[in-house]
This record gives C-alpha cells, sequence and structure tokens, in this order.
C-alpha cells in the first residue's frame, strides 16, 4: 500500500482520516500544518501522496502544494486535497496544481479510490517511509 502524509489542522478529522486510511493498508504520518507537512518531506522524503486540507492558520493547504510543485523533486507529487470549503475559486485553484478535490464530510470509499487512481500513473520511491 501507500505512503500517506495527511495534512489536517484539526486533530478529530486528521485522526479520523489516519484511521481510516491505515485500516485500508497505508503507512500514515500526519502533520497538523503546512509548514509541519514541508518539514516531514524535508526529513522523510516525499509521500507517494499528500492529503491536505485547504483551510489551515499559517499556510493553506494549496500554499503548501504550490511549494512543493516549485520543487522540481515534487513537481509530480499526487495531490487530493479534502476541504469542506467548495468555493469554485478553491475547487479550481486545487485542479489547477493537479489535484483531486473532496469536500467534507467525506466519504472513505471516494478518499481511498482516489488514492489508487493517483498512484496509478506512477510508483515514487522516497526513503524514509
Amino acid at each position: 500500500m501507500a505512503r500517506v502524509l495527511v495534512v489536517e489542522d484539526d486533530p478529530d478529522i486528521r485522526q479520523l482520516v489516519e484511521l481510516r486510511l491505515r485500516g485500508l493498508g497505508h503507512r500514515v504520518v500526519s502533520a497538523p500544518s503546512g509548514a509541519e507537512a514541508l518539514a516531514v518531506i524535508a526529513d522523510r522524503g516525499a509521500p507517494e501522496v499528500i492529503v491536505l486540507d485547504v483551510a489551515m492558520p499559517g499556510m493553506t493547504g494549496l500554499e503548501v502544494l504550490r511549494t512543493l510543485r516549485a520543487q522540481p523533486e515534487h513537481a509530480d507529487l499526487p495531490a487530493i486535497f479534502l476541504s469542506a470549503r467548495v468555493r469554485p475559486e478553491d475547487i479550481a485553484a486545487g485542479e489547477a496544481l493537479g489535484a483531486v478535490y473532496l469536500t467534507k464530510p467525506f466519504v472513505v470509499s471516494a478518499l481511498a479510490g482516489a488514492i489508487d487512481k493517483a498512484l496509478q500513473p506512477t510508483a515514487q520511491t522516497a526513503g524514509g517511509w
């Protein structure tokens, strides 16, 4: 299964996503903020897929993904936004970054399907996971 980084500031939602993804057999690491997510990637290498909230204090999920996309080694990192924000401009911004955009409350099968689909084109290899 995949190495997944979950970036979510709400501890209850973060724990629920982690629990569901682990139940599907994924190896999950989480971060409560964008800055901590970037630190995890710098320390442990890239995950195979990243699941991000959009609205987070300090650094939004969109900003995190833009930062990663600007780095050649992470330009193609599969990303999924999992957000309560359903504004068309947020969805368009996420899709413009090449990410799948799912809304909360989420359906586990939709998240699992998005992860499976994100992993189909390439299977990235990264150390530390």
